[in-house]
C-alpha cells in the first residue's frame, strides 16, 4: 500500500531518528560469545586474508612499527566494525582507502564507516600502529622476547596483543607477513618465502600461507638465526630457524624431523601444509607451541640435560601432530580445546611406544588413576573450567592433555584399532583447513562406525566423572590422598 504524504515524512523522521540513535551509542567492545573468552572475535563479517607488516627497529624492547590490512566480508550489516586490539597504539584507520573515525574500547578497536556497510559486502580495513614487544599488564603472550630478537605465542587469545584482527579460532583466513629488520637479523613467518628484498641497512621479507590460518597460531620470528632447509616425504620443504651459534648442536635433533613426518602420514594421511620446520628460540617459556608451519620450541629442551631421547623426540611429535589437530582442523569454539590437545598427546604416547617402548595403556592407566581429580580441578576434557583470572593460558590443563587422551583411547577400545584408524584419517580429510567442534566429531565416529557412539562418548566428554574403561574393568580412580603422594 502507498505512503500517503503525512505518513511518508512521519516514517522518514522516525528513521533519521533510529539512525541518529544508533551513530550516537557509545562503542563497546564485543564478542562471540565463547563460552571460554566471551568477548574473544567479534560479529558480523567473516575476514578472507591478513597483510601484516611489521618494521623491527633493531631492539626487542622497542615497539614495532606496523601496519595490518584485513580483507573481510559482513555477514550482517554493520555500522561499526569491532577489531580485537589491545597492546599498542593506533595511529589511523582506512576504511575501502578513506579515512575513517575509531576508538579504543576494552580490548577492542572499533572503526565507524561514513556509511553502515549492508550483509554481503566486501570491506577492507587498513590500520597503522604499533606492536608493542613488551608483556602485557595481567597477560600471557604476544611476542616473546628471545635472547637474539622476538618470536609469537599468540595461544589462546593473544594474538590481538599484536595485530588487530578477529581473534578467534572459528574465524580463519589467508596471511601475508612482511618483516623489515636491519641487516644481521633474519626474520622468518608462517607459509613460504615469497620475496626478499636487502638492502645496505635492511633487509624485508615476504612471507604467504597457502592454506587459512587461526590468528592464535600465527608465528613471525627475528634473530640472529640461520634457515637450515631439508627435504621431507613426497619432496615436502623442510625449513627449520635455529640460532646460528648453536647451529651444530641441534642439527642431529633437526634431522628427524623429516622421518617424523612420515611416521604421523602412516597414522592419519598426508601432511596438510605447504610446508613444516622447528623454530628453536634462545628463551625460557615453560611450553611449546604447534605455530602453523613452525613450531615454537624452547631450545634447552634439546640442549639441556636430564630429559631423555625419546622424551624429547615425543615432544617433537606432539606438536607436529597439531599441523593435523589444531592447526588444519581448528577447533570451533575454545571449549573443543580437547580435540586438538588430546589427539597431540595421544600421538606422542603412541610414538613413545612405538619407538621407545614406552606402553600406551600404561600411560593411560595412569591418567585413569588420576582423571576425576583432573575433571574436578579441570572440568571435563569437552567442558573445561573457565580460565583463572589473570592466567588465561591455565585453561590448558590435565584434563585437557591426558584427559582427552584417555577419551580416544576408551574409543578406541569400544570401537576397535581398524574403525579408530578410519575414523582419525576421516577426522582431518573432511575438515581439512575448515573448523569443527565435539558433535561433529561424535558425529562422524557414529558415521564412521555405523552405531550411534554419543551414549558412550558423552559422559567421557562431559560427566564429572570418569566412566570404567572398556576391556580393563581392573582400571580404579586412585583416591585423592594416594594420588597426591604419588605426584
Amino acid at each position: 500500500m502507498p505512503h500517503t504524504p503525512r505518513k511518508a515524512t512521519a516514517l522518514l523522521a522516525s528513521a533519521v531518528t533510529v539512525c541518529l540513535v544508533a551513530a550516537s551509542a557509545p562503542a563497546e567492545p564485543l564478542g562471540l560469545g565463547d563460552r571460554l573468552f566471551p568477548h574473544l572475535g567479534n560479529p558480523g563479517y567473516d575476514v578472507a586474508a591478513y597483510d601484516l607488516a611489521f618494521t623491527f627497529p633493531g631492539s626487542n624492547s622497542k615497539p614495532l612499527q606496523a601496519v595490518t590490512t584485513i580483507d573481510a566480508w559482513t555477514t550482517a550489516a554493520l555500522d561499526r566494525v569491532n577489531l580485537d586490539f589491545a597492546h599498542g597504539t593506533v595511529d589511523s584507520v582506512e576504511l575501502d582507502g578513506e579515512p575513517a573515525a575509531f576508538v579504543t574500547t576494552g580490548e577492542d578497536l572499533v572503526v565507524t564507516p561514513a556509511d553502515p556497510l549492508p550483509p554481503g559486502s566486501w570491506m577492507r580495513i587498513t590500520v597503522r600502529h604499533t606492536s608493542d614487544p613488551m608483556p602485557a599488564k595481567d597477560r600471557d603472550g604476544g611476542w616473546v622476547r628471545t635472547a637474539d630478537g622476538l618470536a609469537m605465542a599468540n595461544q589462546a587469545d593473544a594474538a590481538h596483543l599484536i595485530f588487530p584482527g578477529n581473534d578467534h579460532p572459528s574465524d580463519k583466513a589467508m596471511f601475508t607477513i612482511k618483516v623489515t629488520a636491519p641487516s644481521g637479523y633474519t626474520a622468518v613467518a608462517n607459509g613460504v618465502p615469497t620475496d626478499v628484498d636487502r638492502s645496505r641497512a635492511v633487509t624485508t621479507w615476504t612471507y604467504r600461507t597457502q592454506h587459512p590460518m587461526a590468528t592464535e597460531l600465527t608465528q613471525v620470528s627475528i634473530g640472529r638465526s640461520t634457515v637450515l632447509r631439508r627435504t621431507g616425504p613426497h619432496a615436502l620443504p623442510v625449513r627449520d630457524v635455529v640460532p646460528t651459534a648453536h647451529r651444530a648442536k641441534l642439527e642431529p635433533w633437526l634431522a628427524k624431523t623429516p622421518d617424523q613426518i612420515s611416521w604421523m602420514e602412516s597414522k592419519v594421511g598426508r601432511y596438510p601444509f605447504e610446508t613444516y620446520g622447528v623454530l628453536m628460540a634462545d628463551v625460557n617459556t615453560g611450553f611449546e607451541l604447534e605455530t602453523q608451519t613452525l613450531s615454537l620450541f624452547e631450545k634447552g629442551l634439546f640442549t639441556e640435560r636430564g630429559y631423555p631421547a625419546w622424551y624429547v623426540e615425543s615432544i617433537m611429535v606432539h606438536e607436529l601432530a597439531h599441523q593435523w589437530f589444531g592447526n588444519s582442523v581448528s577447533p570451533r569454539t575454545w571449549s573443543d580445546l580437547w580435540l586438538n590437545e588430546g589427539h597431540a598427546t595421544w600421538y606422542e604416547a603412541l610414538y613413545a611406544e612405538e619407538k621407545a617402548d614406552r606402553p600406551l595403556a600404561a600411560r593411560m592407566k595412569a591418567a585413569y588413576g588420576v582423571s576425576d581429580r583432573w575433571r574436578t580441578a579441570g572440568g571435563p576434557p569437552a567442558a573445561p573450567k573457565a580460565p583463572d583470572s589473570g592466567q588465561k593460558i591455565s585453561i590448558f590443563r590435565p584434563n585437557v592433555y591426558d584427559g582427552a587422551a584417555l577419551v580416544l583411547y576408551a574409543l578406541r577400545q569400544e570401537i576397535g584399532r581398524p574403525a579408530f584408524d578410519r575414523l582419525e584419517r576421516a577426522w582431518v580429510t573432511r575438515h581439512q583447513d575448515g573448523v569443527a567442534g565435539t558433535d561433529d566429531f561424535v558425529a562422524l565416529a557414529s558415521e564412521v562406525t555405523g552405531r550411534d557412539l554419543h551414549d558412550f562418548l558423552h559422559p567421557w566428554l562431559y560427566g564429572e566423572r570418569t566412566p570404567p574403561m572398556p576391556g580393563h574393568p581392573d582400571w580404579k580412580p586412585v583416591a585423592p590422598a594416594k594420588a597426591a603422594r604419588a605426584e
